[in-house]
């Protein structure tokens, strides 16, 4: 992989809108390792994120990160007790700089809920931000066909969908 992260030390998530605003970020987050499915990324318990400039978020769960390579999407896993095991963001396909990943959030998500519950979310977002940010038709059709198989994908868990996150998670104390 071309620019991949460091192999020590804490690597930086920046999530932003399509027209370059600061969505989701995440400071000092630590490299797990790579496997067939990409980078993953750890956060124990008490780790904090932020929505663009707001004041930091903590988390009383852990979690991890997985970052594709060369797909439209990203996925955060969450240990117990949180109700939402599986996110999926539909984004531009992550660039890494050095310790730093980077990508654009385009708003439709894919959700599987620990009682097995799999949905779509943030259609309307999705609808609205077309019209505000003007994306180009390929960025629709590419978001709406990996929400598609992202779906199918997460429901049937296959790929790192079917537990992959398990060992990356037990090492974050997950």
């Amino acid at each position: 992989m071309n620019d991949s992260p460091t192999a020590h030390g804490g690597c930086h998530v920046v999530y932003t809108k399509y027209d370059g605003s600061l969505h989701w970020n995440f400071a000092g987050l630590e490299r797990l390792g790579e496997d067939e499915h990409g980078v993953w990324l750890g956060a124990p318990a008490g780790s904090q994120g932020r929505r663009g400039y707001e004041p930091p978020v903590t988390y009383d769960h852990a979690f991890t990160l997985l970052f594709p390579r060369d797909a439209w999407w990203t996925a955060t896993f969450n240990a117990p007790p949180t109700d939402i095991e599986v996110y999926c963001d539909i984004t531009t396909v992550p660039v890494w700089r050095e310790a730093t990943v980077s990508m654009v959030d385009l708003d439709l998500d894919v959700i599987r809920r620990r009682d097995g519950t799999v949905y779509v979310d943030d259609e309307h977002e999705f609808a609205e931000h077309q019209a505000r940010y003007g994306y180009p038709p390929e960025v629709v059709e590419a978001a709406r066909r990996t929400a598609g198989e992202l779906l199918e994908a997460v429901g049937a868990g296959t790929g790192p969908f079917g537990g992959a996150c398990r060992g990356w998670l037990e090492r974050v104390g997950g």
